[in-house]
C-alpha cells in the first residue's frame, strides 16, 4: 500500500471513531438528560394530581367523584382522544398531550385500590408496592391523609414522544456525521496528497539524477516538506558542480598529459631523424616528464587528503626563516618575470609547531599562482603578523596571519566562493595559460586545515589583485578550536 493511501486511511479512521465516539455519547447522554426531564415532569403531575384529588375528596366527601378529576386531567380513556377534556375543563392540569394511556392508580389510605384507570387492578384488592410518581390525597378539612395517587404506573408517561424525539436526534446525528465523515474523506485525500506528493516528486527527480539528468523541486512551503525539497535542490546544484568539475579534470588531465606526452614525442622523433642533439631532446623530454610527475603527485596528494591519511610531521619552526626560505625559492621565477617579491616580517615573531616540507608545499602553491598572474612590473609581498581575538578580552595574540599579496589579474566575485573546490580554475588562468589541474590550492587548504589553520582569499575584482590569508593557531594544530575562535575574520580581509 502506497504512502499516500496509509495517511488517507489513518486520517479517515481516527475521524470516523471520533464521529462514532461523538454520536454514541452525545444520544446516551442526551437520553440520560430526557429521562430526568420526563421523571421531573412525573413528578410535578402526580403532585397536581394529588392536589386535584384532594379538592375533590373534601367536596365529596368521599371517593366518589374522583373519575372526574381523572377526566379532566385526561387520564379517562374512553374513546374521547387524550388532551380534549382537559382543554374543555381548563383545569390546572399539565398541558401535555398523553399519546400513550398513562396508568393512575388511586390507593386508599388502607391499602385497597379505589381507582385503576386502565382497570388492571379491581377496586378493593389490597397492594403493597406501586412504581410511578406517587402524590398524597388529603381532606382538606381535617388536613388528613385519605390515600395516595400513583402516575405512569407502567412507565409510558412520554414515551411515544421520548422515543420519537432520540429517534429524530439519533437520525439528525447521523447524516451529520456522514457529511462530517465525508468533507473528512475529502479533506483527507487532499491532505495526503499534499504530503505524498512531494515525496512522490524526490523519488521521480531522484530516478532522473541516476540517469544522469538534472532536475529541480519546486519549493512550495516552509516547513520541513519544503525544506527537504530546498535540500534537494541545493544536492542537486552540487552535483551538478561536481560534474562540471569532473568533466574539467577530464579536459585538464587530458590537456596536461597530452601536453608533454606531444613534446617527448616529437624530441624523440627528432631525436631518432637526427633533427635534435640528445643534449637538447634529453633537456625537453626531462621537463616534461617533471611535468607529467608533478601532476601525478598533486593526484596523489588529492588522494592522500581525500582518504584523511594526511600525517603531519611536527617541529618548532622559525616562521622567519620558513617565509625567507620561501622568498628565495621564487626569486628566480620571480626575477624571470620582472616581479618584484619581497617580505614583510618581524624576526621576533614566535616559533610554532610545523610541518616544514608541507608548509613550504602549501605557500609555494600560493606565491607559484601570484607570480604567474601577476605582470611584468608588478609586485608580491609575503606580510606575517599576530592576531588575537577581540573578544576573548585578553589582548593576548592567539594566531599567526601568514599574508600573500599580489596586484596581478585578481579573481572574479563569482569565482570566490570555488577557489579551493578541486579542479577548479579560473577562466582568467586559463586565459593566460596558465599551467596546472586546479588541485595545488585544494592541496593547500588541506595543508593549512591539518594545522588547525584556516585559509581565505579575498579580491575586488578582475585586474585588482588578490590576498590569501593563512591563519595558523600559536599552539599547533591541537589547539585549533581557540585558533579558529580568535581568527574569525571575512574572507574580504587583507
Amino acid at each position: 500500500m502506497s504512502l499516500r493511501w496509509r495517511i488517507m486511511g489513518s486520517l479517515v479512521f481516527v475521524i470516523v471513531l471520533a464521529v462514532l465516539i461523538s454520536v454514541g455519547v452525545g444520544y446516551y447522554a442526551t437520553q440520560d438528560r430526557l429521562g430526568a426531564f420526563v421523571d421531573q415532569i412525573g413528578d410535578n403531575e402526580a403532585t397536581l394530581l394529588a392536589r386535584n384529588l384532594s379538592r375533590e375528596y373534601t367536596a365529596a366527601g368521599g371517593w366518589e367523584t374522583v373519575d372526574r378529576a381523572l377526566s379532566e386531567a385526561g387520564y379517562i380513556y374512553d374513546g374521547v382522544r387524550s388532551g380534549e377534556g382537559h382543554a374543555e375543563a381548563g383545569g390546572e392540569s399539565s398541558e401535555l398531550f398523553h399519546q400513550d394511556r398513562v396508568r393512575i392508580v388511586i390507593v386508599g389510605a388502607d391499602g385497597r385500590v379505589v381507582k385503576d384507570n386502565l382497570s388492571e387492578l379491581l377496586p378493593g384488592t389490597t397492594v403493597s408496592d406501586l412504581d410511578g410518581h406517587g402524590g398524597t390525597v388529603f381532606d382538606l378539612t381535617t388536613n388528613r391523609p385519605v390515600g395516595h395517587v400513583y402516575v405512569d404506573v407502567n412507565h409510558e408517561f412520554l414515551s411515544s414522544e421520548s422515543h420519537g424525539f432520540l429517534s429524530a436526534l439519533l437520525y439528525i446525528i447521523l447524516i451529520g456525521g456522514m457529511l462530517t465523515i465525508g468533507v473528512a474523506v475529502l479533506l483527507a485525500a487532499w491532505l495526503s496528497k499534499q504530503i505524498t506528493a512531494p515525496v512522490t516528486a524526490l523519488t521521480e527527480a531522484t530516478q532522473t539524477i541516476a540517469q544522469g539528468d538534472t532536475t529541480r523541486l519546486p519549493v512550495t512551503s516552509s516547513d520541513e516538506l519544503g525544506r527537504m525539497s530546498a535540500a534537494f535542490n541545493r544536492m542537486t546544484s552540487a552535483l551538478e558542480t561536481q560534474r562540471e568539475l569532473r568533466r574539467r579534470l577530464i579536459n585538464d588531465v587530458s590537456h596536461e598529459l597530452n601536453t608533454p606526452l606531444s613534446v617527448i614525442q616529437l624530441e624523440a622523433r627528432g631525436l631518432q631523424d637526427g633533427l635534435q642533439t640528445p643534449e637538447s631532446a634529453s633537456d625537453h623530454i626531462i621537463q616534461e616528464v617533471d611535468r607529467l610527475r608533478g601532476l601525478v603527485t598533486d593526484l596523489d596528494w588529492l588522494a592522500e587528503t581525500d582518504h584523511g591519511e594526511l600525517r603531519l610531521s611536527l617541529e618548532t619552526s622559525s616562521v622567519y626563516e620558513l617565509l625567507t626560505a620561501e622568498v628565495e625559492r621564487w626569486q628566480p621565477q620571480s626575477q624571470a618575470q620582472q616581479v618584484e617579491i619581497s617580505l614583510e616580517v618581524a624576526a621576533d615573531l614566535p616559533d610554532i609547531d610545523l610541518d616544514q616540507m608541507r608548509m613550504s608545499q602549501a605557500l609555494g602553491n600560493i606565491v607559484g599562482n601570484a607570480v604567474h598572474a601577476t605582470d611584468a612590473g608588478g609586485s608580491i609581498a609575503l606580510r606575517a603578523e599576530l592576531e588575537s581575538d577581540p573578544a576573548s578580552g585578553t589582548g593576548q595574540a592567539q594566531a599567526l596571519a601568514i599574508s600573500v599579496i599580489d596586484d596581478g589579474i585578481g579573481i572574479d566575485a563569482a569565482d570566490l566562493p570555488h577557489i579551493f573546490d578541486r579542479f577548479y580554475r579560473t577562466d582568467q588562468s586559463r586565459g593566460r595559460g596558465i599551467g596546472g589541474a586546479g588541485l595545488g590550492l585544494a592541496i593547500t587548504r588541506a595543508i593549512v586545515e591539518a594545522h588547525g589553520g584556516t585559509i581565505a582569499v579575498a579580491s575586488d575584482g578582475f585586474g585588482q589583485g588578490a590576498t590569501v590569508t593563512i591563519r595558523l593557531p600559536l599552539n599547533g594544530p591541537s589547539g585549533m578550536d581557540s585558533a579558529l575562535a580568535g581568527a574569525r575574520f571575512s574572507a574580504s580581509s587583507g
